[in-house]
C-alpha cells in the first residue's frame, strides 16, 4: 500500500460488470508505485444501465481516464467525445482517456494480444486464425490482427446481437485491408472442423470458462486440435480454463489471457501517463510468471 496518496494523484477507473476478480488494479497500481508517479486505480462495478451514470461521474469528478470491460465495451463508444480508427472499426472501445474534458476511446486488446503472441514466440503474421466470439474483444483482436498482416481470419459466434456487428466489421476489414475476415455460425461444427484445422492459432475470445461459465468448453471435441495448433483464451481466471485443459491434453502449445492483459494494460498506461510500463518487474513482483 503506497503511504505518499495526497491531494495530487489522479484516480484512474475500470468499469465493468463483473469486476472484483480483475488483476488489473494490482497490476496498475503496482506499476505506479514503482514508477513512483501520482496515480490510483480502482475497480468499480458498473453494468450498462449505470454507464451513462459512470461516464458523466468521471467527467465531473475529473478522472484521468478509465478502463473498460464487459459488459460495456461496445456501449461506452456512444457517450464519448473521439474514437480512435481502431474503435470506429471494431465498435469496441476498452481505454478512456479524459483530457481536460475531452474524452477520447482507445481500444488496446487487440495490441495486447498480438503483442503476448509475440512474446511467447507465435508468429501468425501471413497465416489464419479461428476466432471464437463476437464481442468487444473479439472485435478487437481481428481489427489489430487482420492490421498488422494476420493473412486470414475466421469468426464464429452464435447467432445474437453480436452476430451482424460482427459482420459489418469483418466487411470493413475485407474492404480496407489485405485479411480475408470470415464470419460462420458457431453451431456449424463442419466448418468450424475446417477452418482450425487450416489455422495457426485457435482464440476463445468469449466469456466461456470463467466464472459462471467455469468448467465450461465452446470446445468439447479434442480432435478438432492437433499439436501444431497454438490454442489461447483471452480469461485468466481461472489460469487455466477447460479449453486450454483439452487443448494441453492434446499436445497444443497454450496461453491463457494473462499476457494480454500485461501488454493492453501497458499501452494504456502509456495513453495516461506517457510512461513505459515495467513488465517484467510486474511478472516477477505479482508472481505472473508461475
Amino acid at each position: 500500500m503506497r503511504s505518499n496518496i495526497d491531494g495530487h494523484f489522479l484516480l484512474i477507473g475500470l468499469m465493468a460488470y463483473p469486476i472484483r476478480h480483475s488483476l488489473s488494479p494490482q497490476m496498475q497500481n503496482t506499476i505506479y508505485s514503482k514508477l513512483d508517479i501520482p496515480y490510483v486505480y480502482l475497480a468499480f462495478e458498473v453494468d450498462q444501465e449505470k454507464l451513462a451514470d459512470a461516464i458523466k461521474g468521471l467527467r465531473a469528478l475529473g478522472l484521468r481516464g478509465s478502463a473498460v470491460s464487459m459488459p460495456n465495451k461496445q456501449l461506452v463508444c456512444n457517450y464519448l467525445d473521439k474514437l480512435t480508427p481502431a474503435v470506429e472499426m471494431s465498435g469496441a472501445c476498452n481505454t478512456i482517456s479524459n483530457d481536460n474534458g475531452v474524452l477520447t476511446g482507445y481500444n488496446t486488446d487487440g495490441i495486447g494480444y498480438m503483442r503476448m503472441l509475440k512474446e511467447a514466440g507465435v508468429d501468425v503474421i501471413g497465416k489464419k486464425m479461428t476466432i471464437l466470439g463476437a464481442g468487444g474483444a473479439a472485435t478487437a483482436i481481428v481489427v489489430q490482427a487482420a492490421l498488422d498482416g494476420v493473412n486470414e481470419i475466421a469468426i464464429f459466434n452464435q447467432k445474437d446481437d453480436c452476430y451482424a456487428k460482427i459482420e459489418t466489421v469483418a466487411k470493413k476489414l475485407n474492404e480496407n485491408t489485405k485479411c480475408k475476415v470470415q464470419v460462420f455460425d458457431l453451431a456449424n461444427e463442419t466448418q468450424l472442423r475446417k477452418a482450425i484445422a487450416d489455422s495457426a492459432v485457435l482464440c476463445n475470445a468469449t466469456g466461456v470458462g470463467m466464472k459462471p461459465l467455469e468448467g465450461q468448453s465452446l470446445i468439447t471435441d479434442p480432435t478438432l486440435l492437433r499439436p501444431e495448433l497454438v490454442v489461447t483464451d483471452c480469461i485468466y481466471s481461472p489460469r487455466k480454463t477447460k479449453l486450454l485443459e483439452i487443448a494441453e491434453k492434446q499436445g497444443c502449445k497454450t496461453l491463457n489471457g494473462i499476457g494480454m492483459m500485461l501488454w493492453q494494460g501497458a499501452a494504456q498506461i502509456k495513453i495516461w501517463t506517457g510512461e513505459d510500463a515495467p513488465i517484467e518487474y510486474v511478472k516477477e513482483k505479482i508472481g505472473f510468471n508461475d
